[in-house]
């Protein structure tokens, strides 16, 4: 995880469960003036996660980043839940995904490629192990760029 990402996470973070949501991840896409700030909430509630709740989030989440000052230059900030292809940022994550249909990217390619796409099928240690076709691969988590879940309809 990178310096500012931990430095984000530190102010967000307890923003988001401050008020009484879960923090899901977020992702920072630095692209100049179209730079965005994405953060995922989520609630245990049955209602789920509302276009007001995300307001609030980003009522509260643009004050502290505002005052704090972490990212220079303009960006977008947006609040959403993770929805149906919510993306994975940590083992806790997978693990209650285990059995589902991911699909990730790595930074770096492993066994020659960078794209996967199949079933998670366990976790060991730090590697996310997933089958596509009839072959298992363990990729270790450090190496995962972005993951997600498949939607199975």
């Amino acid at each position: 995880m990178s310096g500012k990402y931990t430095v984000l996470e530190d102010l967000i973070r307890p923003v988001v469960e401050g008020l009484g949501y879960e923090f899901w991840g977020m992702e920072y896409l630095a692209q100049g003036k179209d730079s965005v700030l994405r953060i995922f909430i989520e609630t245990d509630l049955e209602s789920g996660i509302s276009v007001d709740d995300c307001a609030k989030v980003s009522r509260q989440a643009s004050s502290i980043l505002d005052v704090e000052d972490p990212i220079t230059g303009e960006y977008n900030l947006e609040v959403s839940s993770p929805g149906l292809d919510r993306p994975l940022f940590n083992l806790s994550q997978y693990e209650k995904y285990i059995g589902s249909i991911i699909s990730l990217r790595l930074r770096v390619p492993f066994d020659g490629r960078r794209k996967f796409k199949g079933l998670l099928t366990a976790l060991e240690n730090d590697d996310v192990v997933i089958r596509v076709d009839q072959e298992e691969y363990l990729l270790p988590i450090d190496l995962i760029e972005k993951a997600n879940l498949v939607p199975q309809f």
